[in-house]
C-alpha cells in the first residue's frame, strides 16, 4: 500500500491507523504548492489533488479520511480499530467521525485558510470552535479514548485535528481533558512512529 501524504496535515491519522494495523505502507509525500511528488503529477494520483490518498495493493485508490479510516478498520478487523458492524458503538464510532470530520477539521480549516482575516479567525474561534472543545473536553473528562476504554480510529483523527491548534494560535491548555488525551496519544508508538516519519515535532 502506498499513502500519499503532506507533513503535518491530515493524513496523520491514516497512518496512525495503519501502524496500529500493523501494516507495511510506503508514504509518498505530496507538495502542496506544486501537487507533485516524487512519482510526477499528483493530479494522475486524484484529481481532488488534497491527502490523504490510500493506494490500495491492488491499484485502487481511497481518498476522504474518515473513509480510509473506515477501511483500515474493516480490513483488519482482528485488530479492534472501530465496534463490529451493525452494533449501537459502531455508530456510535461514526458519529464520532463524522463530528471530528465536519465540526472540528472543517472548523480549523478556517482558521489556515489565507481568505479569512487575522480578526475574523479570531472571532470564528471563540464563537465556533471553543464550543467544539467545550463539548469534546466534557466528553473525555470521564473516559480516556472518545469510545471508552478503548483506542480506535476516531481517536487518532481527533490527535490528528487538535495537534493544529498552535499552528493557528489557539489555545487548549484550559482544556484538562484534552490536554490530557493528547497526552495519552503521544505515547502511543504508532503517534510516536508516525510523527517522526512526518518529520513533525508537537509541543
Amino acid at each position: 500500500m502506498k499513502l500519499y501524504f503532506s507533513p503535518g496535515s491530515c493524513g496523520l491519522a491514516s497512518q496512525i491507523a495503519l501502524r496500529e494495523a500493523g501494516q507495511d505502507f510506503e508514504l509518498i509525500r505530496v507538495d502542496f504548492g506544486t501537487k507533485r511528488t516524487i512519482e510526477g503529477d499528483y493530479y494522475q494520483v486524484t484529481p481532488k489533488g488534497f491527502v490523504p490518498v490510500l493506494k490500495l495493493d491492488d491499484g485502487q485508490i481511497l481518498t476522504e479520511g474518515a473513509v480510509i479510516l473506515q477501511w483500515i478498520a474493516d480490513r483488519f478487523p482482528a485488530k479492534q480499530l472501530l465496534p463490529s458492524l451493525d452494533t449501537m458503538a459502531r455508530y456510535r464510532a461514526m458519529e464520532w467521525l463524522n463530528y471530528v470530520a465536519t465540526d472540528l477539521h472543517k472548523g480549523m480549516a478556517v482558521m489556515f485558510s489565507p481568505l479569512v482575516d487575522p480578526e475574523s479567525k479570531t472571532r470564528f474561534a471563540e464563537g465556533n470552535l471553543a464550543s467544539r472543545f467545550d463539548y469534546v473536553n466534557e466528553h473525555l473528562a470521564s473516559q480516556p479514548y472518545l469510545l471508552g476504554d478503548t483506542f480506535s480510529v476516531a481517536d487518532g483523527y481527533l490527535f490528528n485535528v487538535l495537534s493544529w491548534a498552535p499552528r493557528v494560535n489557539i489555545d487548549l491548555s484550559g482544556y484538562t481533558a484534552i490536554q490530557a488525551f493528547m497526552a495519552r496519544m503521544k505515547e502511543r508508538p504508532s503517534v510516536r512512529a508516525s510523527l517522526d516519519a512526518e518529520g513533525v515535532t508537537l509541543a
